[in-house]
């Protein structure tokens, strides 16, 4: 520890220009060496151009906008809301069915049964396939509505 001296600084490395230097067109350095022109682009910076509005927007725009999710069909939710209320269900008993009613439980929230009944849900084949084995009818293919076939599944 007697070796160590105090009052020495050492300086690992030269700290590097500071915006101000880096925005001028030359940067010196304190021992005096011209390194050249340094041209620094800068942008937009300082200024409000951030909404500035090319050609393309417009465009764009409209690509957008016709690009949408398929929904649940009319008819599929009828179906969801004819088979639950023909087992005398509410939505809420449907998504939430449970060992009493000789049912699978969905485990779904009552508001996506809302929402596949009216035609607002975008369609999710677990989801489907939940609600079909509770209220026993097809949702998906071309039989939407026919009884859902209960047979042992072949491997």
């Amino acid at each position: 520890m007697a070796e160590s001296d105090w009052d020495t600084v050492t300086v690992l490395r030269k700290k590097g220009p500071s915006a101000a230097q880096a925005k001028s067109k030359q940067v010196m350095f304190p021992e005096g060496q011209d390194l050249g022109e340094i041209n620094v682009d800068v942008g937009a910076a300082g200024q409000n151009k951030q909404h500035f509005i090319t050609k393309n927007t417009a465009k764009l725009d409209r690509e957008t906008e016709e690009l949408h999710h398929d929904r649940v069909s009319l008819e599929v939710g009828k179906v969801i809301q004819q088979g639950r209320q023909s087992k005398g269900l509410t939505q809420k008993d449907l998504a939430t069915v449970s060992a009493h009613f000789q049912m699978r439980k969905i485990n779904e929230k009552p508001q996506v049964i809302a929402d596949y009944e009216s035609g607002r849900a975008i369609p999710n084949n677990q989801v489907m396939g939940k609600i079909e084995r509770a209220i026993g009818l097809k949702l998906r293919g071309k039989d939407i509505g026919k009884p859902l076939e209960t047979g042992p599944k072949g491997k």
